[in-house]
């Protein structure tokens, strides 16, 4: 008998953990015209394919009822009927170009990304995104900010676990934004659900798309394309808000790509370079290489004790594949993505961490300096 309560209130505490959770199977209605626009084409059509199963499986049932052998019911004995083949070829017609006409007026308003008033283009990266503000100055990276304390299971998730980012994408309300779509590397795909946005980012190839939201908030995408190894870790966030306040951080972001700029002309101590490459290695790198610098055996190599980090001649070495990348395998080339105080920085890091040591410091102006001739120049390798 207590056996029984016990599994009857298993089954109660199961039913109820079952009722809480969200049981949404329909697509997002979205916050947008296009969305709604989407979401109302979406329900119709649903709707037709529900009425025509009813019909169909309504008189098929009927006939295998009402037209059994039992009843005495003898069967047809004509093989064609003109009668007939005009109506299941008129009726399915008919359907269709009702069903093609909604659909076409909704395709027509999506693909419309003409007379925009803020043009943003989207770049994919593996495994991130690259925003830039056209026109503006303004271009940034957009980076996974779950800790890989969560990924790894060590804490526990938030509830907004791999859809976070450092740097969100800021829109303003009522605005015609044009996203102009590429990549960098592979194929991906930017896809925000609540803006009924989907396009994929193809190398030497421009995707357009577009959307007017009038409604604040955070909205959520990913990328929807199977890019890789780290697919599922490069997350999109929109940031809406209102025309005042993304005036406001458009000048910030302004302002600030003009402190970075003047970044590569300071004076550098060792340490401030090694705490700023820290930051950089644990946002940018760690996921590859791991934060202890181990790597992964067989697919990213370590930078722990390994020549190139270790030996003090392999320097223009380190600086060339960070700066240029190493074409046929996964190591990007970060030389358009970082600025130069964050490329010196993590070079420094890197061969100073985990117990490497070499004393050497990459200053920003050496990183230019190499970008611009191909060399170091000879106070690149400095001692810290």
């Amino acid at each position: 008998m207590k056996h029984s309560v016990r599994i009857l209130a298993g089954l109660m505490g199961l039913g109820s953990a079952m009722s809480q959770a969200d049981w949404g199977l329909n697509m997002t209605r979205g916050v947008t015209s296009v969305s709604e626009d989407v979401y109302g084409l979406h329900m119709a059509i649903f709707w037709v394919c529900v009425i025509i199963g009813v019909i169909v499986f309504g008189v098929m049932f009927w006939s295998i009822i009402m037209h059994r052998k039992s009843r005495g019911v003898k069967p047809a004995t004509f093989h064609e009927s003109t009668l007939v083949e005009i109506l299941w070829t008129t009726i399915p017609f008919l359907i269709l170009v009702g069903m093609a006409i909604p659909a076409t007026k909704t395709l027509i308003h999506m693909y419309d990304a003409d007379d925009s008033d803020i043009d943003i283009k989207v770049t994919g990266h593996q495994w991130k995104w690259e925003y830039e503000y056209l026109g503006e100055g303004v271009s940034f990276f957009s980076n996974l900010s779950t800790p890989l304390e969560q990924i790894y299971n060590v804490r526990r998730k938030n509830p907004n676990y791999l859809l976070e980012v450092d740097e969100p994408l800021v829109v303003p309300t009522g605005k015609k934004i044009r996203f102009l779509i590429t990549a960098g590397d592979v194929i991906h795909s930017w896809w925000v659900p609540a803006l009924a946005v989907k396009k994929d980012a193809i190398p030497g190839f421009i995707n357009e798309a577009w959307t007017i939201i009038d409604k604040p908030g955070i909205y959520r995408g990913q990328c929807a394309e199977l890019c890789g190894r780290n697919h599922a870790f490069m997350p999109i966030v929109l940031d809406v808000r209102s025309e005042e306040d993304y005036a406001s951080w458009l000048g910030e972001k302004r302002e600030e790509a003009k402190a970075i700029r003047a970044l590569t002309a300071r004076d550098w101590s060792y340490d401030e370079l090694y705490d700023r490459g820290k930051g950089v290695y644990n946002k940018v790198c760690a996921q590859c290489h791991q934060a202890n610098g181990m790597g992964i055996p067989g697919a990213f190599p370590a930078l722990k004790g390994t020549p190139m980090t270790t030996k003090k001649d392999q320097l223009t070495a380190h600086v060339d594949i960070v700066v240029n990348g190493k074409k046929g395998t996964a190591m990007q080339a970060f030389g358009p993505q970082l600025n130069e105080a964050d490329l010196a920085a993590v070079i420094t890091y890197e061969r100073n961490a985990w117990g490497n040591n070499t004393g050497q410091m990459v200053k920003p102006v050496d990183i230019l300096q190499y970008k611009k001739t191909g060399q170091l120049p000879q106070t690149g390798d400095q001692a810290k």
